[in-house]
């Protein structure tokens, strides 16, 4: 998560360099895969903005290496609000042309993830999901799809707005990953099994991130129990949000789980379909709750 630096963990700040490639080193923020999030300034505009920065301690490294580059590339095309901008990329080598060290300048955005902070109510986590989709719908207009949406991945702000980041796994669409990749509470079975990605496969993600969200607790994906021939039951076996939360209308209930389908065919076509749906359930609770305003108050609390 790299949200704001007041609410960052606590890290001992004589662990922090001064500097990194020439800009000021404010604080820590947090910490991603092989990676440290540090806010830091421009030392000529004293802009500040967020580095992802890498070292490279083992071969294996290298990947995490491999990610800033694919972000960079991904996010430096980026114009949607919703999404997260890579403004440069540094990496420092050897004279043998092994990299030492690389750090990837990020758009500062001063909110929290859903995973440490979900709204407690139900119509704001609505809107969440709404502005979740549109992003990925923008994302998915330039050709590519995240592959690794989940809640740590949506920032929300003072504002309610919502900013997708981590674009580090980001793929071309109908691209076919040669090793798994993507976070196991919330990858899709085509992820697990290394076929080509889609539209349909972050409709998946974000479906399970629906989810966690409106039950409090993560679905059992096709990467956690086997990649049996029966996976197709996986389907049938998920309890609903709204029997896991009889505050979740049934309609979001059911849209939900028309998203976490192991058929991308049986998923909602792509990110416009499942925005557009949404939208028309926010519609929904907000007159409901403005019927309710009228009369007795009904609190629309997450459980």
């Amino acid at each position: 998560m790299y949200g704001p630096v007041a609410d960052s963990p606590s890290v001992e700040t004589d662990r922090f360099p001064k500097s990194l490639f020439g800009y000021e080193v404010l604080d820590f923020i947090g910490e991603g895969a092989g990676s440290r999030i540090f806010a830091v300034s421009h030392p000529a505009t004293k802009q500040v903005y967020a580095l992802k920065y890498v070292t490279p301690k083992a071969e294996k490294d290298v990947r995490f290496v491999e990610q800033l580059e694919a972000e960079y590339e991904v996010g430096r095309q980026v114009g949607h609000a919703g999404l997260r901008r890579s403004l440069d990329l540094k990496v420092n080598r050897t004279l043998f042309r092994k990299i030492t060290e690389a750090g990837l300048v990020l758009e500062l955005f001063d909110g929290l993830s859903l995973e440490r902070r979900p709204p407690h109510s139900m119509t704001h986590l609505v809107e969440v999901f709404v502005q979740t989709a549109e992003a990925l719908g923008a994302l998915h207009a330039m050709g590519y799809v995240h592959c690794d949406l989940k809640p740590n991945n949506i920032l929300i702000d003072a504002s309610r707005r919502v900013k997708v980041i981590d674009l580090g796994q980001a793929a071309k669409a109908g691209m076919a990953k040669n090793r798994i990749q993507g976070t196991p509470d919330y990858i899709a079975p085509e992820q697990v099994k290394c076929l080509p990605v889609t539209p349909q496969t972050d409709v998946f993600n974000l479906g399970a991130t629906m989810y966690w969200a409106l039950c409090g607790k993560k679905m059992p994906t096709l990467f956690n129990i086997g990649k049996g021939q029966n996976s197709f039951l996986l389907d049938v076996a998920i309890p609903k949000p709204h029997e896991c939360n009889r505050l979740v209308p049934e309609q979001l209930s059911n849209l939900v789980m028309e998203c976490v389908r192991t058929s991308p065919a049986k998923r909602p076509a792509d990110m416009t379909e499942l925005s557009r749906r949404l939208e028309i359930i926010l519609h929904v609770m907000r007159k409901q709750q403005a019927q309710a305003a009228g009369g007795k108050r009904t609190s629309f609390q997450v459980a």
